[in-house]
């Protein structure tokens, strides 16, 4: 067994504390710029938000779980559609009302035990869910590869994102060590350095930007009006259903990497209330919604740093770049294709995360139950379908896909684990 370098409440050095915390910093910040990128919130906003959020996490499970919280790819969709009905506002309650779905998931775990969640979101839902949430991207991510500023087809950039892929992929296979967990990050900077060399990207913003500048906050009462709308919480309500059984993935694989049952102890209702509170928080200042990264789960098991202290320092550091003009401005001058270029693997790799989930469950696709919950989750999910009652009332692609996945799995026969007590000896004497 690898020897811990820093455990969980080990004090770094201060040369330690900073390298380290850098280290995460780089490993989410290619994706935590990349969602409001594509969703068409500020960067910065993006960046103050997870540093906040994470804060918030580490405080409310009590200094125990050495976990980084990034901008949410699941949401990327909702997101976008909760934005064209009712714009920014419209974006950021729903967000919020998502982040209240975690805490209420929180509350009843906490009096009810964690069991009925986990026979809720069995793998042959959650599944095929996550192989649509990176499916349903995948024309967003070609057409930002293909196109120019103007929404033509142009050679030019499309070589833009080409190279970024190229960069990015070549990294993920290659790479060792810290590099490793940052394909993402090298793939923008080649894609950019590539983009800078064919003249498609403008500095001027950069120049004209300030050291340091208050980023551009969405507030609540006073950038608009709370308008919560029953269209609006079928957009986002159900994804977090989804994101709920991924921060229940995050949770058992940093249990075994850190050593420590985090279901148990300080329980999984502290940890979802951690992530829907950063949720909340990312709201409550115009950021996307919130959840645990893979990338820094995968830094604690490459450097065996599990120091929380380590996380708090990237989650300072990042809030501080959120302030600081020239970052924000420089990122908004990475031009659309190499985002585009990016967002091919990754959204890939979000599909391909789905089968994963289902090859290591060993779903058995001989049995037509587990065949018809699938498909049915595939087709509506990627296909776009909704349900629209009224101007008010529809429930969308992702979130339709994922409600009838988890009623199928209810109702159909030959549920084993639906057939199993929801809730074991040791759940039923939490409730008293």
């Amino acid at each position: 067994m690898n020897k811990i370098i820093l455990d969980v409440k080990d004090v770094p050095s201060p040369v330690q504390w900073v390298t380290l915390s850098l280290q995460h910093l780089f490993a989410m910040f290619g994706s935590t710029i990349l969602v409001p990128y594509l969703v068409g919130l500020s960067p910065a906003i993006a960046l103050i938000s997870s540093g906040l959020g994470t804060i918030a996490f580490l405080l409310i499970t009590k200094w125990q779980v050495p976990a980084y919280l990034g901008s949410s790819f699941a949401f990327i969709a909702p997101v976008i559609a909760a934005k064209a009905s009712g714009g920014p506002a419209g974006a950021m309650i729903g967000t919020f009302l998502a982040g209240l779905v975690y805490g209420i998931v929180a509350l009843v775990i906490k009096k009810a035990g964690y069991r009925w969640i986990m026979k809720l979101l069995p793998p042959i839902v959650t599944g095929p869910v996550i192989i649509v949430i990176g499916l349903a991207l995948a024309g967003t991510a070609v057409n930002m590869a293909m196109n120019n500023p103007a929404g033509e087809y142009s050679i030019l950039h499309f070589s833009a994102a080409l190279v970024t892929l190229a960069a990015t992929i070549i990294c993920s296979i290659y790479a060792r060590g810290m590099l490793s967990m940052v394909p993402i990050l090298i793939g923008i900077v080649v894609g950019y350095l590539y983009s800078l060399a064919v003249g498609i990207v403008d500095f001027s913003p950069v120049k004209e930007a300030n050291w340091f500048e208050m980023p551009d906050f969405i507030i609540p009462f006073v950038d608009y009006e709370i308008n919560v709308t029953l269209d609006l919480a079928l957009l986002m309500v159900p994804v977090a259903v989804v994101t709920l059984s991924e921060h229940i993935g995050h949770q058992l694989v940093l249990s075994k990497v850190v050593g420590r049952d985090y279901i148990k102890e300080p329980g999984l209702h502290r940890s979802i209330l951690g992530d829907g509170t950063a949720t909340i928080i990312s709201a409550l200042i115009g950021g996307p919604p919130k959840t645990t990264y893979g990338e820094n789960i995968g830094v604690l098991a490459i450097t065996r740093v599990y120091s929380v202290y380590v996380l708090f320092g990237a989650a300072v550091a990042a809030t501080l770049f959120g302030f600081i003009g020239k970052i924000t401005a420089l990122i908004g001058t990475i031009p659309t294709p190499v985002m585009g270029g990016v967002s091919i693997l990754l959204f890939g790799i979000i599909a391909s995360s789905g089968l994963r989930m289902l090859v290591d469950s060993k779903i058995d696709f001989g049995d037509n139950r587990n065949l018809v919950i699938a498909s049915v989750i595939l087709v509506l999910g990627i296909g776009g379908a909704y349900i629209q009652v009224s101007d008010q009332f529809q429930i969308q692609g992702m979130a339709l896909a994922a409600i009838i996945g988890i009623i199928l799995n209810l109702i159909l026969p030959g549920n084993k684990e639906g057939a199993e007590e929801m809730f074991d000896k040791e759940d039923k004497n939490s409730i008293a």
